[in-house]
């Protein structure tokens, strides 16, 4: 306990599934934290749940000028941002030939757009207070091409190599940025394709035959918070149950 005593971070997408666990994980390792989600019924009852180290802040992340207001909003409440969890994102399935341009667009907006935007809008405070971290949510897809996801993953290879140059960019100011890639994680966003069939079959490609879960990830946002990662900067870390460590992602 305590890993992130003394730390001030913002988890977006923090009202549900992975991001959720993320933020209890923060809240319980000594965090103070700052949830921002566009779910304000379940985001406010997760604050209002774990008491005065959260804090819920409505914020759709392909805003900039809501971005300075939850920043604003974290360091006038709990003190300079040191920690930012870049978690929101959304998943999409469709064809190159089928899928709507907005839907597209959609998925740029709030995956790619939203991840730069929270990063941008953090560098000044943690510029100014000696470093930080920011760890970018990518996905398996980041790493590896499936079909019916071309612009899904598009976004998660994007945040990949933002996340890559980033790390060179900031390296100096202490600010650390990493990427994390998650596999089939047991989600409402992903429970929404399929159910517990989409589950079924998502654990049948994993070595472990299974999915994940949000308790699963979490542990690796914390330590990437902490200081105990603070020689790991520009990584990408798959957390998938060995779906990458095969090849083109079979069984």
């Amino acid at each position: 306990m305590g890993r992130l005593e003394g730390k001030v971070a913002i988890v977006t997408g923090g009202a549900m599934g992975q991001g959720e666990g993320i933020v209890r994980a923060y809240v319980a390792e000594g965090a103070r934290v700052v949830l921002a989600d566009v779910a304000e019924e379940q985001g406010q009852a997760l604050a209002d749940e774990l008491g005065d180290a959260a804090h819920f802040a409505r914020l759709d992340v392909s805003d900039g000028a809501a971005w300075a207001r939850v920043v604003a909003d974290a360091e006038e409440r709990f003190g300079p941002v040191s920690v930012l969890a870049n978690n929101a994102g959304i998943l999409r399935f469709g064809t190159v030939e089928e899928m709507p341009v907005e839907e597209v667009e959609l998925l740029w907006r709030v995956n790619q757009l939203g991840c730069w935007l929270g990063m941008q809008s953090v560098v000044a405070t943690m510029k100014a207070n000696g470093g930080g971290s920011i760890i970018n949510a990518s996905s398996t897809e980041g790493l590896g091409g499936m079909a019916n996801t071309v612009a899904y993953g598009a976004t998660k290879f994007a945040i990949r190599g933002m996340t890559k140059g980033a790390s060179h960019e900031l390296g100096r100011f202490g600010i650390r940025v990493n990427s994390v890639h998650p596999g089939m994680i047991d989600t409402p966003m992903t429970r929404v394709h399929g159910g517990d069939l989409a589950m079924e079959y998502g654990a049948s490609k994993v070595p472990l035959r299974r999915v994940g879960h949000p308790e699963d990830v979490a542990p690796l946002y914390v330590f990437l918070g902490s200081d105990e990662s603070s020689y790991i900067n520009g990584a990408e870390i798959a957390i998938d149950g060995g779906v990458t460590a095969t090849h083109a992602f079979g069984g």
